[in-house]
């Protein structure tokens, strides 16, 4: 860097925790190069957009997004303004005909060369200001590079990049490339360095974070030896496949003090045909199948699931199918979505007479939603009057609260401030609006008698 005042970075992103993670990384790798991470848009001479690609509605977010920013060229016409992540690598360089005032498009694979591009926008003004950073790469896992950490209560690390599952429904392996395993050592290291900072909580990320394998390290003996860090009191995964739920990692999860009860395991749909078309590589019975392994080994755990309606050729009585499975497993919460066309995915090239239309795709998704929150509601309203371990994360919507979380992955606000966030107090449950519960602090030292 040249000159005795530091370039100012901010980063605005969208989307997933592997974005949010990815946000993280390109504000350790700018300040590594002596960019100082500023707070607002207003206050910066780079603005990097960290986008996601999974849904319409997400991009045309963005692009109305980068629109508003344009505004600040007015006053600082030496303003850098960049599109990163899985959809700057969708849209490509029509992304630069689609939002003249965008200056660098650049894809997931490309951050460790951030500073480099922006060194050679630097000099540059008007058109000539122009680049796209879209290559994907086999080995790129960013290895050796770490987040700028923007909590302190708990860590995103990513152990893998990429995906090998070729969902006809999902953009991510053409935006993300094929699946990417961080060297075990590394992350151990990584996360040791967390508990050095005081962070106790992690969450390790990966698309299908548990078909990570590195050398003779599956993923169970890979979270098995994030769980023994020293200093770390509770570790999370996600997101990952059904198929890629083993007894090991179940045993492993049992076992472990520190994992905590809560999985995610995506079902998207609850019919075998369309799961077929999905190419989601696992039926409804063996679904059924990985959900009793996990409820026997782990009887408080809370499950929770991600659910796509109106896939293309979905029938009425297929989507009841869905309907009856969630029914059955009556998970602790659901995802929901109404399926979206992502242009380059396989499920657009479906004969068109078999796409549900919007409307009647929305009204399944309503019907959905009706059902899950019903279920999350009544599952809520039973565990109120139990104790709970709650990790304080931040400030609360009202003044004198702060939000925290249990070991199941549930939301509780209870009387406090902000230089709570990072305790671990004991709280009991008094009432649930339906999906956060509200709680009564707890004297220290009180026994935790039915902890959750």
């Amino acid at each position: 860097m040249n000159g005795t005042k530091p370039r100012r970075a901010y980063v605005e992103t969208y989307g997933c925790q592997m974005n949010i993670s990815d946000g993280e990384l390109m504000e350790g790798v700018l300040e590594g190069e002596g960019y100082e991470i500023v707070s607002s848009a207003e206050e910066a001479d780079v603005i990097l957009v960290n986008t996601c690609a999974i849904r319409e509605h997400a991009e045309r977010r963005v692009l109305g997004r980068v629109g508003q920013l344009s505004g600040l060229k007015r006053t600082n016409p030496d303003l850098v303004i960049g599109v990163t992540g899985c959809m700057a690598q969708r849209l490509g360089e029509g992304l630069l005909e689609k939002a003249p005032h965008v200056d660098l498009v650049m894809g997931p694979d490309g951050y460790r060369t951030l500073p480099e591009a922006l060194a050679r926008l630097r000099p540059l003004s008007g058109n000539a200001r122009r680049l796209s950073v879209l290559h994907l790469t086999l080995d790129e896992n960013y290895q050796g590079l770490e987040q700028r950490r923007r909590s302190t209560v708990g860590a995103w690390v990513p152990i893998q990049r990429g995906c090998d599952h070729r969902c006809t429904f999902c953009i991510v392996p053409y935006v993300r490339g094929a699946e990417k395993n961080r060297d075990p050592q590394e992350i151990l290291g990584e996360i040791r360095r967390i508990a050095d900072e005081g962070i106790t909580e992690v969450t390790l990320l990966g698309q299908t974070v548990n078909s990570y394998v590195s050398g003779d390290w599956p993923f169970p003996r890979l979270l098995q030896a994030v769980a023994r860090v020293d200093g770390i009191r509770r570790v999370r995964y996600t997101s990952p496949h059904p198929n890629d739920v083993t007894p090991d990692l179940v045993d492993v999860m049992a076992m472990e003090e520190a994992v905590c009860e809560h999985v995610h395991l995506p079902v998207q749909s609850g019919n075998d045909r369309t799961l077929k078309r999905m190419v989601r590589r696992y039926t409804v019975d063996s679904f059924m199948e990985k959900v009793a392994m996990i409820r026997q080994a782990m009887p408080k755990v809370a499950l929770s699931t991600d659910i796509i309606v109106g896939f293309p050729g979905e029938s009425e009585s297929e989507f009841q199918d869905t309907l009856d499975l969630v029914r059955e497993v009556r998970f602790d919460e659901a995802f929901t979505y109404k399926y979206s066309p992502r242009e380059g995915t396989p499920a657009t090239r479906l004969p068109p007479g078999q796409f549900v239309s919007d409307a009647e795709g929305q009204d399944r998704l309503e019907r959905l939603i009706e059902v899950t929150r019903g279920i999350q509601a009544e599952i809520n309203r039973a565990e109120v009057g139990t104790v709970v371990e709650l990790l304080l994360e931040r400030t609360g919507k009202h003044e004198g609260t702060v939000l925290g979380r249990t070991r199941r992955s549930k939301a509780v606000v209870v009387p406090g401030e902000a230089s709570d966030a990072g305790r671990y107090v004991s709280a009991l449950l008094t009432s649930t609006t339906g999906a956060t519960f509200v709680a009564e602090r707890l004297e220290a030292g009180k026994p935790l008698a039915g902890v959750s």
